[in-house]
């Protein structure tokens, strides 16, 4: 019993850093965007773009845990074009995702603690710190802070929603979408909601590289059923915090004729203020203080994710990965790490100064690449955990095979539903 606490201590961590990722944009602006615009109407699509996308997510720990390899291999596996697709995602988002993420901590940090620094100030700052913490510490400081701040930010967004909850006028407050008075602006939401819910899709490679750099870092080999369990606890925290945001918005904006401010303090200003009106000005810090913990480890680990990636890909451009073997391809990939680390900073501060702090325009663009790619990485995934190279006894069981194809299903017809609307006009 000893033991097996012990092993299961030293497998948790990567779940909580894809939490801490996933809990940032998705759930703080559009959650809460969702319930303050459409009630609870949205609740249902929460649940299954989350239970939808759990198969491709959790394929990506299962495939690090079984092979000793990352998710990157498994796509060198299937045909350079794979890793050459992955490259172009990345690289075609990675400074608006960066920015997008960046910008709203910067808000809230600037509502936090004062407007004598722009927003612009704040994200230099925060990314300054974010590169720092990752680039000249270790992924044991990294994995150590976000426990610290995911499990503050869980207690008070828990704290925050539960005070709301009184403030909901269930009688009147929508619970299904009025279809008929959809238009093409609120499929553009939804598709921007559930593009990064709960997050982006390409995120499984980061989880994978995560689950060997816990290996490295605790020298304890986990079998499949320790990561999946630390990944189960992550991913469901995040869908649980999702719907928590959403109720908040539902019990604090709906029905307020309140329109979204789009720049980045602006929107994280009327964010607590409108909490403040609606709970007393006592919850002002309780709110601040969970808005900013979300960004702030979505920061760290966004700022960590893109380099730590790159790298590794450039890697298997070159070479194939060498099973439990993740120390050799950390040092050999420790300088090229830092050196994507200040591009991809620099470059998502300069996308910030260029956009004017615009929140709107980083996020929508964001999202919605994040959407469009979700099904072809949603098949990668898939393959990969049906190849050989997965044992026979780690690959997932029949009935995850046709829930995994569900999911691909789903996001490929929405997808494609999008595109059509947004060419052709319906």
């Amino acid at each position: 019993m000893q033991a097996t606490s012990t092993n299961f201590w030293k497998s948790l961590g990567p779940g909580l850093l894809f939490a801490g990722t996933a809990v940032g944009v998705s759930h703080l602006v559009q959650s809460t965007r969702a319930g303050a615009g459409y009630g609870l109407a949205l609740v249902g699509l929460v649940i299954i773009a989350n239970v939808l996308k759990y198969p491709a997510f959790s394929f990506a720990p299962r495939y690090a845990a079984a092979t000793g390899t990352s998710l990157l291999e498994a796509y060198r596996r299937q045909g350079r074009w794979a890793l050459a697709l992955y490259g172009l995602v990345t690289l075609g988002t990675m400074f608006a995702v960066q920015a997008a993420v960046v910008v709203v901590a910067a808000g809230l940090a600037q509502a936090l603690f004062g407007a004598g620094v722009s927003v612009l100030g704040y994200a230099l700052g925060l990314t300054l710190f974010a590169v720092a913490v990752n680039g000249f510490g270790s992924f044991g400081l990294l994995d150590r802070m976000i426990k610290a701040v995911v499990v503050v930010l869980t207690v008070a967004t828990v704290v925050a929603t539960a005070l709301v909850l009184p403030e909901i006028a269930w009688g009147s407050i929508a619970w299904v979408p009025d279809r008929a008075s959809w238009t093409d602006k609120d499929l553009f939401f939804v598709v921007a909601l559930v593009g990064w819910m709960p997050t982006a899709l390409d995120i499984g490679v980061w989880h994978s590289l995560w689950t060997l750099a816990r290996r490295h870092q605790t020298g304890h080999v986990p079998k499949v059923r320790e990561v999946l369990l630390d990944f189960n606890i992550g991913y469901i925290g995040t869908a649980v915090l999702a719907l928590c945001f959403l109720v908040m918005g539902a019990g604090v904006m709906y029905g307020k004729g309140v329109a979204f401010d789009g720049t980045a303090g602006g929107f994280a200003n009327q964010l607590i203020e409108l909490y403040t009106l609606s709970l007393g000005a006592w919850s002002r810090p309780v709110i601040a203080a969970a808005a900013f913990g979300v960004m702030l480890s979505t920061v760290l680990t966004v700022v960590d994710g893109f380099p730590r990636a790159l790298s590794g890909l450039l890697q298997r451009f070159r070479a194939a990965e060498i099973p439990h073997h993740a120390e050799l391809h950390a040092s050999a990939s420790t300088k090229t790490y830092r050196l994507i680390l200040l591009v991809v900073g620099g470059g998502s501060l300069g996308l910030i100064a260029f956009l004017g702090g615009s929140l709107k325009q980083l996020v929508g663009l964001a999202t919605t690449l994040s959407f469009l790619t979700a099904p072809v990485f949603a098949v990668l995934n898939h393959r990969a955990v049906q190849s050989r190279a997965m044992p026979l006894e780690c690959r997932p069981r029949r009935w995850m095979i046709r829930y995994s194809l569900a999911g691909i299903a789903f996001q490929a017809l929405f997808a494609g539903y999008y595109l059509w609307i947004r060419f052709f006009g319906g």
